[in-house]
């Protein structure tokens, strides 16, 4: 069932502590294992836009664990996005707590906006992260899932256009952080969150 990556993230994965996820918040991630499991059922590819107001920090987590998570359960013809309604720049404490889970993570441009590039496993493509908004043309346009992962992008977004499923599983921000001691463990803490319940819903629909 699992496939080739980095040892570094599949430790990280093999420690995550699934069984720690309360039963309130499986009831929050079991709709999108269900929309996940019909789109396997129906023979479609499955497409997901993770999406938070500014996609810096929670959308991008998201969208390379729910990427690298697919890859470590088997699951094909998966690709994962992430959006903003509006678009600033990837934090660079993110691409610093990535490299700490073991991913390999390079600068392609430098610039306000500047595009990563970011590795799970030795011979799959990288995702390519950047801020963006949720419609950017990067984007998928129709037939994908829509994972708010920020309350104000949840809120902000009542419906997205060309998604044919919508899905409000929030996390805390870890921005609240930022300049202070806790900033690496609070980034760090996020990053596990949202790896744990992502593989929660992986496992779920291969299991299934």
């Amino acid at each position: 069932m699992e496939k080739a990556m980095f040892e570094k993230i599949k430790e990280t994965i093999d420690s995550l502590p699934i069984d720690s996820i309360s039963e309130e918040r499986k009831q929050v991630l079991d709709p999108l294992v269900s929309y996940i499991q019909r789109k396997i059922s129906d023979g479609r590819s499955i497409a997901l836009n993770f999406i938070c107001t500014h996609n810096s920090r929670r959308s991008h987590l998201s969208q390379i664990w729910a990427q690298t998570l697919a890859h470590y359960v088997g699951l094909k013809n998966v690709s994962c996005y992430s959006g903003g309604t509006e678009a600033t720049a990837l934090f660079p404490m993110v691409a610093k707590t990535l490299k700490t889970n073991g991913f390999q993570v390079a600068m392609l441009s430098d610039s306000d906006n500047p595009v990563y590039s970011i590795k799970y496993a030795p011979n799959n493509h990288p995702i390519i992260g950047f801020s963006k908004t949720f419609d950017h043309s990067f984007n998928p346009k129709t037939d994908f899932g829509a994972i708010m992962t920020c309350s104000s992008a949840d809120k902000g977004c009542p419906f997205v256009g060309g998604s044919d499923g919508r899905f409000p599983i929030t996390f805390e921000d870890p921005k609240a952080f930022d300049a202070t001691p806790q900033q690496e463990e609070k980034y760090m803490e996020r990053s596990l969150q949202i790896a744990t319940e992502l593989l929660y819903v992986m496992q779920g629909v291969v299991m299934a």
